[in-house]
């Protein structure tokens, strides 16, 4: 089946085009020449060659097509899902280099599937493409799809764990992993019912990502290198919530946060970690800095004093919370709580 509706030719092709200008940017051009960024661009190239197909097939007619576009189109396929779980596994493991194993997996499927087009090349062996090895190509992409989930399964902890948040970049890689599950189960839905779906799709979750990278600090978290004193093994999740359990039952014994002097190295002292280790706790498990997780709890105490305490001027309650000026209390309460503690008491009054 064919169409010529150029609204739905134009919403399938856009993410396609631009699958290809971002792959192209991330393998030849970008300033950050990391290893995650070249797995991103050869995921989003082959992506896009097999979004690219797909489209090709729908829009032209069948006496016009060239079956080479078609075989291009599944071989890139077959490298989706190798694409995806190295660009995962070099990103949760901060990889500087490519290991050898996976240079030798890479180019032993990529050898694979090029010689089986030049020895049984689609033009003459439609019937084997399509009754063997779609189904062989298709399964590989899912079995991979599924070994992608196990590289992520200490960020899916985080993610349901009601003490430790993930980072920017870990929702990053979480959004995906999601993304590549949605087209793959469209174009598995799309080979038995409406085989556009899988282009839509892509247009979909391509510009849903690239919304999540509109914002500069999202950009800079996911694409550059991981600063060099978390670059080290990350703390394990159930180290992690036994430090945080022991760090919020340390605030609220000691409510260290009204001092407003406190510094890191005050709070690493009393856990008993090194101010490194209790900085790389806050940034990759609470997906905070030191300062917003401790003017936080000064905001949260700000909030009780202003509720329950009649007697302060709104100046007392926040050098009472910890803030070190009137200032610095307006503006960081406004940033949290989204209104000015005069507005937030008015609410109770």
């Amino acid at each position: 089946m064919t169409f010529d509706n150029p609204l739905l030719f134009f919403i399938c092709s856009i993410g396609v085009f631009n699958g290809f200008i971002a792959s192209f940017y991330f393998l030849f051009f970008s300033k950050q020449k990391r290893i995650q960024n070249l797995f991103f661009g050869l995921l989003l190239l082959m992506l896009s060659l097999r979004i690219g197909k797909s489209v090709y097939i729908i829009f032209t007619e069948m006496a016009n097509r060239d079956l080479l576009i078609s075989q291009i189109g599944l071989s890139a396929c077959f490298l989706i899902g190798i694409s995806l779980i190295f660009y995962l596994k070099s990103s949760v493991e901060n990889r500087k280099t490519i290991p050898k194993s996976w240079k030798i997996h890479y180019i032993i499927l990529a050898v694979a599937i090029i010689l089986t087009g030049i020895l049984k090349p689609y033009r003459t062996n439609v019937d084997f493409w399509h009754k063997y090895l779609i189904y062989f190509i298709y399964t590989v992409w899912g079995i991979h799809l599924i070994f992608s989930g196990f590289v992520l399964r200490d960020i899916f902890k985080k993610l349901v764990s009601k003490k430790i948040k993930c980072t920017t970049s870990e929702v990053w890689l979480i959004a995906v992993f999601v993304a590549n599950i949605l087209i793959y189960s469209a174009y598995i839905i799309g080979y038995f019912y409406l085989y556009l779906v899988g282009t839509i799709t892509f247009s979909v979750v391509f510009y849903a990502l690239l919304i999540f990278l509109l914002f500069k600090k999202n950009r800079e978290s996911v694409f550059q290198d991981i600063p060099e004193k978390y670059a080290a093994k990350k703390i394990n999740v159930n180290e992690a919530e036994k430090l945080i359990n022991e760090l919020s039952s340390l605030m609220q014994t000691k409510a260290m946060f009204k001092n407003s002097d406190v510094k890191l190295k005050n709070v690493a002292d009393e856990l008993n970690v090194s101010k490194h280790h209790l900085s790389q706790l806050l940034n990759d498990n609470l997906g905070k800095s030191f300062t917003q997780y401790i003017n936080e709890l000064r905001t949260e105490e700000a909030k009780r004093l202003l509720v329950e305490n009649n007697q302060f001027i709104l100046e007392a309650i926040g050098f009472e919370a910890g803030f070190s000026s009137k200032s610095t209390f307006y503006a960081t309460f406004k940033k949290v709580v989204g209104q000015t503690p005069a507005e937030y008491k008015k609410q109770f009054s």
